[in-house]
């Protein structure tokens, strides 16, 4: 009998990792450089693309439903868009995108381990180790996470206007935040390798902004539960240099677009050259579009759909 790539998407959708065995989910952060020829890259859109923040959540079975009616191969959940964590809510989710032909590849989530406070980054811990397992129960392979930051400039929107770059607590230093990050993460992957559930530490807005930060930490963990995310969209400076620094331990990537004028900023992205950059790096896996513009998201999602097919020769 003859499979098609989406037929074999819905037996798998539902299949937890462990049945492929820790070897094979541990593979998935191999860093970029370090794997044979690239294959096809596979798109997923992100839940997030379709709320932004706003005070009325986006369902994430609409966007379950919008991304298989696109012909997206995936969905990225973010974690404070779901309605819960029930089992009744968790299955929910499953069998839509079981019934859509579509994977979910990750699970983006919040955490924040700069702090001086033990307590605050015990509670950090406890809140990622608690999503490995919500990740594990969704048959999701990897977990978003972000470093954290100082918190010294109080609002993210006044944090943006000076690019992610905030100074440290008095009386604190980058090695502090360094030895923080490093510790906190390392206390998360027992839970990770048990789970089968890679964690891709983002270029986000905070401690990590700074690639040689994100690659400092990364080197400094040296597990292979712990890989990248890249987000094209997070470079304070040049977007393809950093990029091209990421690139080769990249473990997945997010794919930022901004019709209609983006909510915090606005990069005009070239995705033939990124696509090229990957490529070269010798990237195959997810890249999962954040479509983070003004424009609604019953167009905007897909002309991002096409520029990213269309960039990737997917088309």
């Amino acid at each position: 009998m003859r499979v098609n790539r989406r037929d074999a998407l819905r037996l798998c959708a539902l299949s937890p990792l462990a049945a492929i065995g820790r070897q094979a989910a541990a593979a998935i952060a191999q860093p970029a450089a370090t794997r044979g020829a690239p294959g096809r890259v596979r798109l997923a859109v992100s839940t997030y693309s379709y709320w932004h923040f706003k005070e009325q959540k986006y369902p994430v079975e609409r966007v379950i439903a919008d991304a298989a009616r696109l012909g997206f191969d995936g969905v990225e959940i973010l974690h404070r868009q779901m309605d819960g964590e029930s089992p009744e809510y968790v299955n929910r989710l499953k069998q839509a995108a079981f019934r859509g032909g579509l994977a979910m590849p990750m699970l983006s989530i919040h955490q924040d381990f700069v702090s001086p406070d033990p307590k605050e980054r015990q509670t950090a811990i406890d809140h990622t180790r608690r999503c490995i397992e919500l990740a594990a129960r969704l048959g999701i392979p990897a977990v978003r996470l972000n470093s954290g930051r100082w918190k010294t400039i109080k609002s993210f929107d006044d944090l943006m206007k000076v690019k992610g770059e905030e100074p440290p607590l008095e009386g604190y230093t980058l090695q502090d935040a360094f030895g923080w990050c490093i510790e906190s993460i390392r206390a998360c992957l027992p839970d990770a390798e048990r789970h089968g559930v890679v964690l891709a530490l983002e270029n986000h807005w905070g401690l990590t902004t700074d690639v040689e930060h994100l690659l400092h930490i990364h080197k400094a963990v040296a597990s292979p539960w712990l890989g990248i995310n890249l987000d094209t969209g997070n470079f304070p400076g040049d977007p393809y240099a950093g990029i091209e620094r990421l690139a080769p331990h990249a473990t997945i990537v997010q794919a930022k677009t901004y019709y209609g004028g983006g909510e915090w900023y606005t990069l005009d992205l070239d995705y033939p050259r990124i696509a090229g950059i990957l490529q070269k790096a010798g990237f195959s896996g997810w890249v999962s579009l954040e479509m983070e513009g003004k424009e609604p998201p019953e167009t905007a999602v897909p002309k991002s759909l096409t520029v990213l097919r269309e960039a990737f020769g997917l088309t």
